[in-house]
């Protein structure tokens, strides 16, 4: 046995001894320059014409490549690569589809010059995107530097002779975060083509749109902006929120040495206003998630970069924002996946959304007070909504009405103050709605939502996702700026939340208006340029006001020209569709009633539930009830039927009955309740009144009452009803000319708040 023991540590060593060994190796000439006769530097891209200079790098595995040699094939292309460029993810699956188009007639060479790339990034993605040709590391960016290369995947196309043929994009259907639905200029195939036939290119050079590359930068160490003071804090605080490990963004931005290599592209970016994304006009309203920059925070990073990137003083470097690991939202109380197994996405194609229910076991009333979607597979996940579908297996109303949360490029998860909630009644299942964009490799997906619960006792006002929206739009072909608008009015003393504009690619500006009751009017977000691709969410520090009688309005605009980079098809007249290319015109809010007060309800979940649904924005009250109730009093065989239908829409009723006086008796002409309660109050018939009766103060009066508490109010009546119910909520009525009441009781007290009655009083008119 020891001298297996010792045999085993032998193994060890050596294995250790060789892993050390091999990477001293990997060290040694990944430091190297590239080993040339001479590169000079060009402060320009290599001009048409030029001659491919002689050089000699390493791939990822150590195996040299040497230029001078590749005069055995008619068209050699150089792509400059980058690990994190998401350009470079799109298109070094077309360059494989290149090389084997054109077979031996074609080399396809691939060069990461980016300080920040290591050998095992590169490795890595060259295994997840099936990349066949060979990726050379260009440590110093000599080669980069000899042939003005700018930015990844720009390309360079050299005949056999090495002369310079064609420079620039690969084609013409993706730029920065935008990608059109198909190739309309084939750029580089069409010149390897004409090389490959020994012609001139049609085209010889087009600007390159990528990262830039990410160069070894000499920095000022006098600087007064420098990483370690400044910058990283700036970062901190507006950006590593989504540039860290697991989250959206394609790099971190939490660690100097990867901060540096990305500098130059940080200033562009920030300059142009790109980054961070944030797209609200600050004259029209404050949010609480304002990520964006002032002019003198863009003016630090310009002033950092222009003096090199200096990383300062080390012992000045603040702590990092701690997060929790996979969530925005911290740990949640409980994570349920979209199924129980992935989904396989195909390789190329386009999707229909697809739907996934799931149970997630809740046989109480849950309140969210957050809630996140954490993609599984962020290289084909669009998009995803998370919604509510109805313990009895119908949809409550449309997926957006019983929106809970949502995540898309730039959106955030759901985060609501203390107080505020969204409502998940028990034995609901929860639908998934999945958008899957292929990505050119097949992949498999699986997504989850995190929930974090409220306590009951907590919740004041129920939040629902509401929406200002327009489906009967037609935008024509070629329009620039296609006006669309629609409106929401207010029925209630209201109160906002956040706002979410939603369009596809063609849209181009989104504005919210509130027009007040007294006339006048107020713009609530302005979003002048919309960007489909960042779907910000904007969140009120405190919840807006809006009063009963106001109209909010959203009025979007479409770009559906020709000049429009994402545009499709500029020739098509456009209509609502849940693809990219269709277009949406939705103006979503989150609300809450602003006279709800649900503190004193936690004995009332299905109140509770009723007033959640009411909120997000279900239409309890359907044709389907307002045609039973209005048939309900003629034949006992008929009210059980509105009893039962209007019981499993309006699910805190317990009993509704229609009654009158006849002489000095309660006559009760048509009942229907729940199990055991006619047993405990008795059903119809006509029943002795006592003097003082809650009934005949009821009857006699011609407003609508409402009992909150049965085992509180006055007479005998009151009393013998409360040994079954708690409270009711009364309305008078006609029937043949006589008074009558129509009456709704709950066992749950204070069950007929203003929103439930609301809802109720429909009902009524359909009885009456």
């Amino acid at each position: 046995m020891n001298q297996n023991l010792s045999s085993s540590r032998w193994v060890v060593f050596f294995c250790t001894t060789l892993i050390t060994l091999q990477s001293m190796a990997l060290a040694s000439w990944q430091q190297e320059p590239a080993k040339t006769k001479k590169l000079t530097p060009s402060p320009n891209p290599l001009a048409i014409g030029s001659t491919l200079p002689d050089f000699e790098l390493k791939d990822f595995q150590g195996k040299p490549y040497a230029s001078e040699a590749w005069s055995d094939r008619k068209a050699n292309v150089i792509m400059f690569f980058g690990v994190e460029c998401p350009l470079v993810k799109f298109y070094s699956p077309r360059l494989t589809e290149l090389k084997k188009a054109f077979g031996d007639d074609l080399r396809v060479v691939a060069i990461d010059s980016n300080r920040q790339d290591s050998l095992a990034e590169i490795a890595a993605l060259a295994k997840t995107l099936d990349i066949k040709f060979p990726i050379l590391k260009d440590t110093g960016n000599v080669v980069a530097d000899a042939l003005g290369a700018q930015r990844t995947p720009q390309v360079f196309l050299f005949d056999d002779l090495g002369v310079l043929r064609y420079r620039g994009a690969i084609d013409d259907q993706y730029t920065y975060g935008n990608q059109k639905r198909k190739v309309d200029n084939s750029f580089l195939a069409d010149a390897i083509k004409a090389v490959i036939a020994g012609k001139e290119p049609r085209v010889s050079t087009t600007d390159s749109d990528g990262c830039l590359i990410g160069r070894v930068m000499k920095p000022n160490q006098n600087a007064t902006v420098t990483y370690a003071n400044q910058i990283s804090r700036l970062l901190n605080q507006h950006c590593v929120s989504c540039h860290r490990e697991g989250e959206i963004a394609p790099f971190e931005l939490t660690e100097y040495d990867e901060v540096v290599g990305w500098a130059e592209m940080i200033a562009e970016v920030t300059s142009q206003q790109r980054m961070p994304p944030w797209h609200a006009n600050p004259a029209h309203g404050e949010f609480e998630n304002d990520i964006s920059l002032t002019n003198d925070q863009i003016a630090m990073i310009a002033d950092w970069v222009k003096a090199g990137a200096p990383m300062g003083d080390e012992s000045q470097l603040p702590e990092p924002p701690e997060f929790e690991t996979g969530w925005q939202i911290g740990k949640p109380d409980q994570i349920i996946p979209m199924s129980n197994k992935p989904y396989r996405v195909p390789a190329t194609g386009v999707l229909d959304y697809e739907h996934f229910v799931i149970d997630p076991g809740f046989k109480e009333d849950k309140w969210i007070q957050a809630a996140e979607c954490r993609i599984g597979n962020r290289a084909v996940v669009h998009h995803i909504i998370v919604a509510i579908k109805g313990a009895d297996g119908s949809s409550l109303g449309q997926i957006d009405s019983e929106w809970i949360t949502a995540t898309a490029p730039g959106s955030p998860p759901l985060e609501l103050k203390e107080g505020y909630a969204k409502l998940i009644p028990a034995g609901s299942k929860l639908v998934f709605q999945m958008h899957y964009t292929p990505c050119g490799v097949a992949q498999s997906d699986l997504s989850h939502v995190g929930f974090k619960f409220a306590d009951p006792k907590t919740i004041k006002r129920s939040v629902g996702t509401r929406e200002v929206i327009n489906r009967r739009f037609r935008i024509p072909p070629g329009d620039p700026n296609f006006r669309v608008e629609a409106q929401f009015p207010f029925q209630d003393d209201s109160l906002i939340l956040s706002l979410f504009p939603h369009m596809h690619v063609r849209g181009k500006s989104f504005r919210y208006t509130v027009r007040y009751p007294d006339g006048k009017s107020e713009i609530l977000l302005d979003i002048p340029k919309y960007d489909f691709n960042w779907q910000n969410g904007y969140k009120y520090p405190e919840p807006k006001l809006i009063p009963a009688g106001s109209v909010l309005e959203c009025v979007a605009h479409y770009d559906n020209s020709s000049d429009n980079f994402a545009n499709p098809n500029p020739n098509k007249t456009v209509r609502w569709g849940d693809q990219t290319w269709d277009e949406m015109m939705i103006g979503y809010f989150d609300m809450a009633l602003a006279h709800q007060d649900l503190s004193n309800m936690e004995n009332n979940p299905r109140t509770m539930s009723v007033i959640g649904r009411i909120s997000s924005g279900e239409n309890l009250v359907d044709d389907q009830m307002i045609k039973l109730a209005g048939e309900a009093t003629t034949s006992k065989t008929r009210m059980k039927r509105f009893g039962s239908y209007a019981g499993s829409r309006i699910s805190n009723l317990d009993r509704i009955c229609v009654t009158r006086m006849v002489g000095q008796q309660l006559e009760v002409l048509r009942v229907v309740q729940r199990d055991k309660i006619e047993q405990q109050v008795g059903g119809e018939g006509q029943f002795d009144l006592p003097k003082d009766s809650m009934f005949s103060k009821i009857l006699s009066n011609d407003e609508p009452t409402t009992v909150a508490d049965l085992t509180q109010a006055d007479g005998k009546d009151a009393e013998h009803m409360s040994q079954a119910l708690r409270s009711s909520y009364h309305v008078p009525i006609k029937i043949d000319g006589q008074t009558a009441s129509i009456n709704f009781w709950s066992k749950e007290s204070n069950a007929f708040p203003k929103a439930v009655v609301d809802v109720l009083d429909e009902l009524v008119e359909a009885i009456k």
